[in-house]
């Protein structure tokens, strides 16, 4: 992929905001190895005006990822650690009594930021983490009656550990389907962890970006413009029909109990324009769907329990569906 060049083979000049999200992928692996398809996925995120739900094991960079990815694009960004006694208040904010006015007065939550990471977002009982509903899907908060915009561009990041489950509430069907994208985080490569600890020895300090030497390389209206040029993707009758009979493939599959749904469809679709941006066409072909289907779709389906007992997962029956439904030419 040469994200410097259009479809029509033209240099991209600087200040192209293409050009710019692919520097941010080269400026992130300054702080981060090895996890180049997580970071794609949140910039894809990004240029969706979607969310992210990071699994991995601890210890696999997913905080450091999106502190990475929040200084590479100038954006301010907070962190709440997950725990069971977390208030839905400890994270929109509240209305405080000033005895000075005699006044109620809104204290803003860390939800007001432009990348929120959500850490173990399954530690928090149902109450807390249906908090972040609203402000996933409406981009406000309502306190006491008042809705209160938040910043542009907004994300959730949100991680949560895939095998340990003692002490934890998992995310229902309705939350997770707030998720434009699931992406695993996973162990690195045998090189990868050896370069990991090179740099460690050599003074790498993760909690220190700047000595790093991870630079701002985008901003705010670098992504706005890219937004713009997103929309702009074509997508022809024919790839919106394979990606309707993708998500109706994962309804009529005898291993789910529940497919995906019109607005995974969407979201989709979407996902599959950002990546067309992103490779330098003004197209979708259906390649881009196939690219984007995991990470879209893996968390919107549930497999039957008898599946699950013989090692069918998500992603194999997604697979399976991209393998059987027939590719329009």
């Amino acid at each position: 992929m040469d994200p410097t060049t259009d479809n029509a083979g033209q240099t991209g000049q600087p200040g192209d905001p293409r050009a710019a999200l692919e520097a941010l992928r080269a400026e992130i692996a300054k702080a981060v190895v090895g996890q180049d398809p997580a970071v794609t996925g949140l910039v894809v995120a990004l240029l969706c005006r979607g969310h992210v739900l990071l699994e991995g094991v601890p210890g696999v960079a997913k905080t450091l990822l999106v502190r990475a990815l929040a200084a590479t694009l100038e954006l301010d960004t907070k962190r709440v650690q997950f725990t069971p006694d977390l208030m839905p208040s400890d994270v929109t904010g509240s209305l405080v009594y000033d005895a000075r006015t005699a006044e109620f007065s809104f204290q803003p939550g860390p939800v007001f930021t432009n990348l929120l990471l959500a850490d173990e977002i399954n530690r928090t009982p149902p109450k807390t983490q249906s908090s972040l509903l609203e402000a996933m899907e409406e981009r406000q908060v309502t306190v006491d009656g008042t809705p209160r915009a938040l910043p542009d561009p907004f994300l959730v990041a949100a991680t949560q550990n895939p095998v340990e489950y003692e002490g934890t509430y998992p995310l229902p069907e309705a939350q997770l389907d707030r998720f434009l994208l699931k992406l695993t985080v996973p162990l690195p490569s045998r090189q990868d962890e050896i370069d990991v600890l090179t740099r460690h020895a050599a003074g790498f300090n993760p909690r220190d970006l700047r000595a790093a030497g991870v630079r701002p390389v985008a901003n705010a209206a670098d992504l706005e413009a890219a937004r713009a040029a997103v929309a702009k993707i074509t997508v022809s009758p024919e790839i919106a029909a394979y990606v309707v009979d993708i998500c109706r493939a994962t309804r009529e599959s005898p291993s789910l109990t529940l497919g995906v749904s019109p607005r995974g469809a969407t979201a989709l679709l979407s996902t599959a324009r950002a990546w067309a941006w992103l490779t330098g066409r003004d197209y979708v072909i259906p390649d881009d769907v196939k690219a984007l289907a995991l990470p879209t779709l893996r968390h919107r389906v549930q497999l039957r329990p008898e599946a699950e007992m013989e090692g069918v997962t998500a992603d194999s029956v997604i697979t399976a569906i991209l393998n059987h439904v027939p590719v329009p030419r």
